[in-house]
C-alpha cells in the first residue's frame, strides 16, 4: 500500500462516504420495519462523495480475481481496487462495507441490532443484507462467489446460513483502511525477493525476454509460467526480482521447505496468496532448488501450486519441470562466463580488485560461482580484510570463495579438512613426484587452458582425474589431504552407499548432483574404494546390466568434463574398467612401505608434545603393517600410557600391536618383536 499522506486522506474520505451509503440503507430498512422514522445518526460531512465500482452482473459473480496487468498493478483507491480486482457486484460491495463498518464505527453494531429486531443479534448477517441492502442477490452467498471464495468475509458459528454472523477478514479490513502490511498467515511461508546487484549482460538478456513474454501475454490471455532452469540458484532469484520490478510487480518467493504437504493445506494457502497477490500486485517465485525427489508429498505440492496458482508465477529449478495445466516458457539461466565473472568480481570488489595482483584469473578458473555468490564472497572477504588489514587479499578472497561453495556439497558428501603436508607423507620419490605434477596440473589450469588456448576446443578431456591404487593404509587418503592442503581447495569424500542406487537412473542423478555442486567450488572429489562403483563393464545379459554400463559411461563423461580434480582410490587396480583407466590422467601406485619407510613413519607418527621413553623406531619398523595401521597402534599405545600415567614405552606399543594384529586377523610373530625386551 502506498504510504502517501494525500492518498491516505483521500482513501479515508472515500471509505467514509461509502460507509455512509450503507448506514443510510440500514436506516431506511429500520423505518420500513418499524413504520417509524429512525433516529438519524450523525454522519461525516462527506456523504456527498460517491464511489462508482466496476461490477459484473449480480446474477453471475466472478469466481476469480481480475489478473493484474503485466505492466503495473491495479492503481487507485483501496475500495475501488478491491471491487475491481475481485469483480464485486454492488450488493457484494455493500455487504463488505457493512461488515467493515461494524469494525470501524461502533454505531454500525447498534444499527444492525435495531435492524434485526429483538430476535436478531448485534452483528451483520447475510439475512440482514438481503433485506436491507439494494440490488440484493442470493448468489452472493455461493461458495464460488468472490465474498466466500476469496475469504473477504468470514462466517461465524451458530444459526442458519442467512442468520450466521458475518465478519470481514482482518487483512481485507486493513487494506480498505489503507494500512500497509500483509496477511499474517503468509508470514514465514512467502518472503520478499530482494534486488541483487547490477545485472550482467547475459542476465539482462534473460530479463528482457521475460518482460517481452509478459507484455505480449497481457494483451492476449493468461500469463504463462516462466521456468528459470539452470544451476545458478541465486542468480535466478535476482533475475526474477529484476523482471518483476521492471513491470511494476513485487516479487515474493515460496521455498520448497516451506510448502505444506496436504492438498487441503495447499488449496487454503494458495487462496490466501492469490488474494494477496491480486491486492498488492505481486508475483510468485517458486524455488525448487532444494526439492528432494524422495519427498513425494512436497514434490506433488510443487506441481499443484505451479499448475493451479493464478497470476504471475516463476519457477526456479535445476531442470525443466513438466507442467501440464498451464502454458510454460523455459528460460535457461547459466552461470556467468569467464568474462562476466571477471566483471562481477570487479563490480563487487571495486578498487579492491586491483589488489588481487593477478589472482583474479585463478579465481575465475577454479571457482564457477554465480554472480550472487561472487557478491557474497566479496562482502565476506571485505569484512575479513577490514578486521585484518595485514591479511593477503588474494588468499582472503580465495578462502571466501571456498566458503560460498560449501553449502550445496556439504549436504551430499563428507568434507575432510586437509591438514596433512608433504612432510607427513612417506612415499618413494617417484610417487611424490607424480603427486607434485598432479598439483601443478590443477594449479596452472587457467594458464594452459585459457591463456595458452588448450581449452578452446571444448570441455571434453579437460578434467583432471587420478587413480590412487594400493593396499589399505598405504597413504592414499593422506595424499589427497596433502593435495587439498597444497592447493587450498576443499576435499570431499563421496559416500558410495549414498550414491549407488538399485533404482534405474538414480545413480546417474546422484552423481550429477555431486559434480554440479562440486563445480562451483572446484572441490577435490575423493571416491574411496572406487572399484565398487567403477568396476568393469559387464556383458549385457539383461536390463540391469545395460543400465549398470550406462552408469559407468555417464561417470566417464562427467570425469572428463569436470573442471576440478577427481581422485579415485582402490585396493585392487585390476578390478577397474580398462576404458576408465585409459581416461585417467594420473595413476599413482601406493606401495606397501618397506622397513626403512616404516621406520620413517614411526619417527613422524608421534607428535612433538607426546612424552616418549625408550622407543626404538628401527625395532618398531619390524612390524610389517602399513602406515594406517602404524597410526592406529601409536594412538592406542598413547591412550594406554595416559591411563597408566606413564610416557609411551615399547611395552605400550607391544600391547597395542597385539590388538591391531587381532583386528587384522593376523598373528604377531616373534620375528617382528625380536629385541623388544
Amino acid at each position: 500500500m502506498i504510504a502517501d499522506t494525500g492518498w491516505q486522506l483521500t482513501n479515508q474520505r472515500v471509505l467514509c462516504a461509502a460507509l455512509d451509503e450503507v448506514r443510510a440503507a440500514l436506516l431506511r430498512h429500520i423505518e420500513r420495519v418499524t413504520g417509524q422514522p429512525a433516529a438519524r445518526e450523525v454522519t461525516t460531512d462527506l456523504n456527498s462523495a460517491t464511489v462508482r465500482a466496476t461490477t459484473d452482473s449480480p446474477h453471475a459473480p466472478a469466481s476469480s480475481p481480475a489478473s493484474p496487468s503485466a505492466t503495473s498493478p491495479v492503481a487507485g483507491i483501496a475500495l475501488d481496487r478491491l471491487c475491481t480486482t475481485f469483480r464485486l457486484s454492488a450488493f457484494e460491495r455493500a455487504v463488505l462495507l457493512m461488515c467493515a463498518g461494524v469494525e470501524l464505527d461502533a454505531r454500525f453494531a447498534a444499527l444492525c441490532a435495531a435492524a434485526q429486531g429483538a430476535s436478531g443479534g448485534a452483528g451483520p448477517t447475510f439475512g440482514l443484507a438481503l433485506a436491507a441492502l439494494p440490488d440484493a442477490h442470493w448468489s452472493a452467498l455461493a461458495p464460488g462467489g468472490p465474498l466466500r471464495r476469496w475469504r473477504l468475509v468470514e462466517f461465524g458459528a451458530g444459526g442458519g446460513l442467512t442468520a450466521t454472523p458475518l465478519r470481514i477478514d482482518e487483512r481485507v479490513l486493513h487494506y480498505l483502511a489503507g494500512v500497509p502490511g500483509r496477511d499474517e498467515r503468509l508470514v514465514g511461508l512467502f518472503e520478499p525477493v530482494p534486488l541483487g546487484g547490477r545485472l550482467l549482460p547475459s542476465q539482462e538478456q534473460v530479463v528482457e525476454r521475460i518482460v517481452s513474454v509478459w507484455t505480449a501475454a497481457a494483451a492476449r490471455g493468461p500469463v504463462p509460467v516462466i521456468q528459470l532452469c539452470g544451476d545458478a540458484a541465486g542468480d535466478k532469484a535476482v533475475i526474477a526480482a529484476a523482471a518483476c520490478r521492471r513491470v511494476g510487480l513485487a516479487p515474493w518467493s515460496l521455498s520448497f521447505d516451506a510448502m505444506p504437504a496436504g492438498a487441503a493445506d495447499i488449496d487454503s494457502l494458495m487462496r490466501l496468496w492469490e488474494r494477496e497477490a491480486a491486492l498488492t500486485g505481486s508475483a510468485l517465485l517458486v524455488d525448487c532448488g532444494a526439492a528432494d525427489a524422495t519427498d513425494r508429498p512436497r514434490t506433488v505440492s510443487i506441481s499443484r501450486i505451479i499448475e493451479h496458482c493464478r497470476g504471475v508465477v516463476l519457477v526456479a529449478s535445476a531442470e525443466r519441470r513438466a507442467i501440464g495445466a498451464r502454458a510454460t516458457i523455459v528460460v535457461p539461466v547459466g552461470k556467468p562466463s569467464s568474462v562476466e565473472q571477471r566483471l562481477a568480481w570487479r563490480d563487487a570488489l571495486g578498487e579492491g580488485a586491483d589488489r588481487l595482483n593477478g589472482h583474479l584469473d585463478d579465481l575465475v578458473s577454479h571457482f564457477a560461482l554465480s554472480a550472487q555468490s561472487i557478491r557474497s564472497a566479496a562482502l565476506d572477504a571485505t569484512g575479513h580484510l577490514a578486521l585484518h588489514p595485514d591479511a593477503a587479499v588474494g588468499a582472503t578472497v580465495w578462502d571466501a570463495c571456498r566458503t560460498q561453495a560449501r553449502p550445496r556439497l556439504d549436504d551430499l558428501a563428507q568434507r575432510i579438512d586437509g591438514v596433512a603436508s608433504w612432510d607427513d607423507l612417506v612415499l618413494p620419490e617417484a610417487q611424490r613426484q607424480l603427486l607434485r605434477e598432479l598439483a601443478a596440473h590443477v594449479r596452472h589450469r587457467a594458464t594452459v587452458y585459457e591463456r595458452w588456448g588448450f581449452g578452446g576446443q571444448g570441455a571434453r578431456g579437460l578434467g583432471t582425474s587420478a587413480l590412487f591404487a594400493g593396499a589399505s593404509g598405504t597413504g592414499k587418503t593422506m595424499a589427497a589431504e596433502v593435495l587439498a592442503h597444497e592447493l587450498r581447495l576443499d576435499l570431499y569424500r563421496i559416500d558410495l552407499s549414498a550414491v549407488v542406487s538399485k533404482y534405474i537412473g538414480e545413480t546417474e542423478k546422484n552423481l550429477r548432483r555431486i559434480f554440479d555442486a562440486a563445480e562451483e567450488g572446484g572441490a577435490i572429489l575423493l571416491f574411496d574404494e572406487a572399484d565398487a562403483l567403477f568396476g568393469k563393464r559387464s556383458e549385457v545379459k539383461d536390463s540391469h546390466d545395460r543400465y549398470a554400463n550406462i552408469e559407468i559411461s555417464y561417470l566417464l563423461q562427467r570425469m572428463e568434463s569436470y573442471r576440478g580434480l577427481a581422485i579415485l582410490t582402490t585396493n585392487l587396480k585390476s578390478a577397474l574398467d580398462t576404458a576408465f583407466l585409459r581416461r585417467l590422467r594420473f595413476v599413482v601406485q601406493f606401495p606397501f612401505p618397506d622397513e626403512e619407510q616404516r621406520a620413517e613413519i614411526w619417527r613422524r607418527v608421534f607428535p612433538p608434545d607426546a612424552p616418549l621413553e625408550g622407543l626404538d623406531t628401527q625395532r618398531l619398523a619390524q612390524l610389517t603393517v602399513a602406515g594406517g595401521n602404524i597410526r592406529s597402534i601409536a594412538l592406542n599405545a598413547a591412550f594406554l600410557a595416559a591411563e597408566m600415567r606413564e610416557p609411551v614405552r615399547m611395552s605400550h606399543v607391544l600391547h597395542a600391536a597385539h590388538r591391531e594384529y587381532a583386528k587384522l586377523e593376523r598373528p604377531l610373530t616373534d620375528a617382528e618383536t625380536v629385541g623388544w625386551g
